[in-house]
């Protein structure tokens, strides 16, 4: 059993700390994931004027058609499918965990409200857990 101490992992900046724009802006496409099952975003946020931020991560195998992450929805019996949006609604430094098996992962970020003082930074960590 490999020690987990000693677990292969890689650190990656997605977007340096930088103002959000009304639209979204890919970061640094993340390649060569597949080695990978697990990615972790580490996002330092900071609201200034906003109302909040969107984070959008999609998967490609190809780098040309991407495929976003999904969320899941279950009421009963049934499951309702939606493109999935992670929203920030307050400065902070956050952690989101995703499971992932693609070769290509592009997050993107984009502000909603008024823009003033508002930051972002990236950075991703993929790695096998």
């Amino acid at each position: 059993m490999p020690n987990p101490i000693t677990q292969t992992y890689e650190i990656k900046a997605v977007r340096a700390s930088a103002v959000l724009t009304n639209a979204y802006v890919a970061g640094t496409v993340l390649s060569d994931c597949e080695r990978y099952n697990q990615l972790e975003l580490f996002l330092a946020f900071t609201l200034g004027s906003l109302t909040r931020a969107e984070i959008k991560v999609e998967y490609s195998f190809d780098g040309v058609t991407y495929y976003q992450e999904t969320f899941s929805a279950v009421s009963g019996a049934n499951s309702v499918e939606s493109a999935g949006i992670h929203k920030l609604e307050a400065s902070g430094n956050y952690v989101l965990a995703i499971p992932i098996k693609a070769h290509l992962i592009k997050v993107s970020a984009k502000g909603v409200g008024t823009l003033t003082n508002s930051l972002l930074k990236v950075d991703a960590v993929l790695g096998v857990s």
